[in-house]
Order: structure tokens, then C-alpha cells, then sequence
């Protein structure tokens, strides 16, 4: 998705450091041309700068700002390739990293309270499953997702660089571009999701004789109605106002909107109790599918919730860059299955109350508000879900396409221009068609796109932890020298390209078939595809590992080879 990145239109000035090149100034000077009598004075006030500049560096926290500090030190001690960096892809300065534990936290409320979160919950309470089975699925592909979350969180707070400067070390200096536009692309597509449902909260406002109207009959070749397709664009145009705003903006938006967010969801949770008469009432509603079919639906739903925030489990950096500390990004992240879990049994709770209250099960908030209807009731509906789906909206799929764009040509794309154009692609993917129902919500959508989020995940994971053994050169990050060590083979790395490509080419059969295109696979792709992150992941991870210990061996052989992949 999710992934719920910002506005990090950044443009804060990275310090001089005067301090640091003031002792290599005053080092380089020869006491030949200096008078003997004044000899012992300098070695005296070097040693008195030593021990100051060692005693500033002990003295400073190393969780915030050792690494950090070593991380601008590198960068700013040469000259970085203009066409690899910008305001928007340098690593963040100490003064940009304002983000603390609790600011982290509320950025996940914000991402999960949403249409979205909720939908997904109810899918599988309207697919056959309990409300405990599916508030247990939920939770444990949450738990999952929690470990890359922190693990690829982790260099974005320890260099101060974002998903697709990260990229860089593992796909080659060009390379990068590759899982950074399919993340993009996947963004793309929840934006267009989260922006079509805050086009359907405009609609619930319109007068009855409106939504009446010739203009609400759906057009064939549009695949909605004129009217909410207005309603649509006119949600699409808000939007563009917030992104101007920056990471300041949105921080400050998150921050306090998790409250308002959880107090609007309490408001929903007390009135399907009321009205079903209880938690017993609205829990009675029972699997409706045998345990065969239960089993046979858990792993594609497990995927999909993996699938969920697969997508801001890969550019988390692009937040994490901005977190305080380690200890700040993990505590806030921690919070997501606690979050997701509460959510989801308000989602659950509520959808399932819809059976005991109308006589039919509602899986989607928005119907269902329709359903409840009275003014103040539509009032507070629409402000909860533009707030909802702006904080998640803005937040998830916004900073990932941008950033890619941005990556893509720094002198072209600014963070505002690559938002514009996640926008407008966040149109050419025609929402309402994905969530027309909740097998291709689910099905086709989350578990198709996971396919190409998890090779990417695995191969990173790899390179980092073992293949780099987290130690990163910033400076290699930032230059196109043959001699950098991501430059691999004309700035591509083949074998993490490679590693993708086999990571995914198994998925594609089942997601033929899905979408309608193969009418039959053999049974071992029906399995791959509803474990496809999990499997594209190791797949492609383990290839990347296994060829890159063989490059390692063969360079060690053979010291004179070229520095290819």
C-alpha cells in the first residue's frame, strides 16, 4: 500500500560543519612558515582542538547523532553526482529528525484507521470466514509485516537515507530505478483507491434528486457513473492543496488527527452495540464456509493482508529517515498489529452487526453509512472519512511514487511534480474497478501486486544484513565512478535483477487466471500464487544471496575482474 512517502519536499540546508574543516585548515599548515618561538603554540592549540573535537564527538548521543553525523560527514566531504541527488534525496540532516516514538505511532493510527483497513475486515467476514477468524488473520499477517517493517526501517534511521537511495546499494546505481517505479506503480494505484473513496464520502452529501438522477446511471465504457465520477475528481483536486504542505505539514496532521480518528470509531463501535443489542448479538455470526474452505481461503488472505502493507514495509526509510533514533522508529512501529488488530474488530464487529440490523451483511463503511442516514450522522461520516483517507491517502502513496520520480531525474522532478503525476496515474487505474467486489479487492489487487513487493523485499533484506553486513558508503550511494561499489556493471546490479525476474515469473500463471485470462493452471501455481509474497520473497532472496557468494568467491579468485554482476 499501502504504502500509506510525503511531502518530504524538504528543502532545509545541510550545515556547513565550519567546525570540522576549521582543524583540517589549521592542520595543514607547516611550521616552516611559521617562526620557531610560535611552534609550541600551535602544537598546543592542536592538541587543544583534538581533544575539544573528540570530546564534542564522546559527548553526543550515539543512538542520534553519531551515525547520522557520520552519514552527512560523508556526504558532504565530496562532491555528489547532480544527477543522482537533490534537496529530496540527501540524507536528512540531525535537525530534520524531529520524528519521535509517539509521532511515529500516530502516523500508523493514521494509516490504518481508514476505508481501506475497514473494507479489508469486513471482505473476509463477507467471503464466509467468523469475526474471530478474521481478526486473527489480521493480526498475525501484521505480526509479519512488523519484521521487515524494522528491519528495512533500520538503515533509513542509521544513514538518514530514503527507500530509493537504499535501493541503490543492492540493484546498482541505475538499477535502483527498477523496484522503485514498480513500488511506485503499486502507489499509484492506492492512490487512486483511497481517492475514489473520499469521492464516495462527497456523493453521501449530495441531495437526494441528485443521486437520483440521470447522471448517477453508470456509463459501460467509463465503468462508474458521470456523477461519481465527479464526485471523484473533485476529491482528487483537495488533495493536491495538502501535498504542498511538506513532512512538517503532515506530521503535524497525523499527530492530531489520530485522536479525532479514534474517537470517530469509537462513536461507530457504540452505535452497531446499541442497535444489535450487545457484543453478543454482533458477534453471533459464524463461519459460513466449511474447514476445508477455510484452509483453502486462509493463505491468499493471509498474503493479502501481508500484501496490505507490503507496500510501506519497502519504502519505510522514506520515514524512518526522519525518526529520532532507533529506539524512537521501533517503538512507533510496534504499535501497527496492536492498531491493525483493534481496527479490524471494529470493522469486524460492526460489519457483523450489519446482518443482526439491516438483514444483510455490509462490508463497506461507506454503504453502510448511507444505510444509517440523518444529517448529523452523514456530517460526521464525511469528516471522519476525508480525514481518514487523507492521512493515509497522502502519507502511504504519495511519498513512494514521488521519491521514485524523483530518483528517476532529480533535475526534472522535484517532490510536488512526482506528486502531480502519482495523481494523475492514480486515475488511469480506474479504482472502481478493483473494488467492485471483494475476491478482486482482495484477489486480484493485494495479492497480485504482493508478487512484485516481495522479490524486491527479500533481495534488500539480503544485501543489507548480509551481503553489505549494514555498513553502507554513502559517498558510493551518490556517484556514477566505475570504481563505486554500486556502480556493479554500468550501474546495474544483473544479479538482483535477475533474482527479481525469477521471483516473479512463477506468480504470473495464478494471476492470469485471476484476472480471467488463463481459464486453467496447474495446481503447484494455484499454491504459488496465493503464497506469493512469501514465496517471491525467499525465491528471489535466496538466488540473490547464492549469486552473489559466488561473484564474491570468483573476485576473490581472480582479484583482476572486472567489477560486474
Amino acid at each position: 500500500m499501502l504504502s500509506k512517502s510525503l511531502m518530504f519536499n524538504l528543502h532545509h540546508p545541510h550545515p556547513h560543519h565550519e567546525f570540522f574543516t576549521k582543524p583540517k585548515n589549521l592542520y595543514s599548515l607547516t611550521t616552516s612558515s611559521i617562526p620557531t618561538n610560535s611552534t609550541k603554540i600551535l602544537v598546543s592549540q592542536k592538541k587543544l582542538v583534538h581533544t575539544f573535537f573528540n570530546k564534542k564527538c564522546n559527548n553526543n548521543n550515539k543512538n542520534i547523532i553519531s551515525p547520522m553525523a557520520s552519514s552527512i560527514d560523508q556526504f558532504d566531504e565530496f562532491h555528489p553526482d547532480p544527477s543522482l541527488t537533490n534537496d529530496d534525496l540527501k540524507p536528512t540532516s540531525i535537525d530534520q529528525r524531529n520524528f519521535s516514538g509517539w509521532e511515529m505511532a500516530s502516523l500508523w493510527i493514521g494509516l490504518v484507521v481508514g476505508v481501506p483497513s475497514y473494507y479489508l475486515a469486513g471482505s473476509l467476514v463477507d467471503l464466509g470466514m467468523s469475526w474471530w477468524q478474521g481478526i486473527a488473520i489480521v493480526v498475525l499477517a501484521n505480526l509479519v509485516t512488523l519484521v521487515p517493517l524494522i528491519l528495512i526501517g533500520q538503515p533509513g534511521t542509521k544513514f538518514g537515507i530514503s527507500f530509493p537511495v537504499l535501493a541503490r546499494s543492492s540493484f546498482g546505481i541505475r538499477g535502483a530505478h527498477i523496484p522503485t517505479l514498480l513500488r511506485a506503480l503499486v502507489g499509484c494505484g492506492w492512490y487512486g483507491i483511497e481517492t475514489w473513496i473520499g469521492g464516495e464520502a462527497i456523493f453521501l452529501l449530495l441531495p437526494k434528486v441528485v443521486k437520483n438522477s440521470s447522471l448517477s446511471q453508470s456509463i459501460s465504457w467509463l465503468g462508474t457513473s458521470p456523477l461519481e465520477f465527479a464526485c471523484f475528481i473533485t476529491f482528487w483536486i483537495a488533495q493536491l492543496a495538502i501535498v504542498w504542505k511538506g513532512i512538517d505539514g503532515i506530521r503535524e496532521l497525523e499527530k492530531y488527527s489520530a485522536p479525532i480518528l479514534i474517537s470517530l470509531t469509537s462513536c461507530l463501535l457504540i452505535w452497531a452495540y446499541v442497535k444489535a443489542g450487545g457484543f453478543g448479538h454482533m458477534l453471533d455470526l459464524s463461519s459460513r464456509i466449511t474447514k476445508s474452505e477455510f484452509w483453502s481461503l486462509f493463505f491468499p488472505s493471509l498474503t493479502a493482508n501481508i500484501g496490505f502493507w507490503a507496500t510501506l514495509a519497502l519504502n519505510i526509510p522514506d520515514f524512518t529517515r526522519y525518526a529520532k533514533s532507533q529506539h524512537d522508529q521501533i517503538i512507533g512501529q510496534a504499535g501497527l498489529p496492536i492498531f491493525m488488530g483493534l481496527f479490524t474488530f471494529v470493522g469486524v464487529a460492526v460489519t457483523s452487526s450489519t446482518k443482526m440490523i439491516f438483514g444483510h451483511v455490509i462490508s463497506n463503511p461507506i454503504t453502510l453509512l448511507g444505510e444509517i442516514g440523518g444529517l448529523l450522522t452523514m456530517v460526521l461520516a464525511i469528516f471522519g472519512i476525508s480525514l481518514a483517507t487523507i492521512t493515509t491517502n497522502i502519507a502511504a502513496n504519495v511519498v513512494a511514487p514521488a521519491n521514485a520520480l524523483v530518483n528517476l531525474s532529480p533535475s526534472r522532478f522535484s517532490f510536488r511534480r512526482g506528486a502531480i503525476l502519482t495523481a494523475l496515474l492514480g486515475i488511469v487505474c480506474q479504482p472502481w474497478r478493483l473494488l467492485k467486489s471483494s475476491e478482486s479487492f482482495v484477489y486480484t489487487w493485494l495479492v497480485g501486486y504482493s508478487a512484485l513487493l516481495g522479490p524486491i523485499m527479500g533481495i534488500i533484506l539480503v544485501d543489507y544484513y548480509l551481503i553489505q553486513r549494514m555498513n553502507l558508503s554513502i559517498k558510493d550511494l551518490y556517484t556514477l565512478s566505475s570504481n563505486g561499489a554500486y556502480y556493479y556493471s554500468n550501474g546495474y546490479n544483473l544479479a538482483a535483477i535477475l533474482a527479481l525476474v525469477v521471483g516473479i515469473l512463477p506468480v504470473i500463471p495464478g494471476f492470469l487466471q485471476n484476472v480471467g485470462i488463463l481459464d486453467s493452471i496447474p495446481k503447484s501455481f494455484g499454491i504459488i500464487y496465493n503464497n506469493a509474497w512469501f514465496f517471491s520473497l525467499f525465491l528471489a532472496g535466496g538466488l540473490y544471496w547464492i549469486l552473489s557468494i559466488l561473484k564474491k568467491n570468483q573476485k576473490e579468485i581472480d582479484p583482476l575482474l572486472p567489477n560486474t554482476s
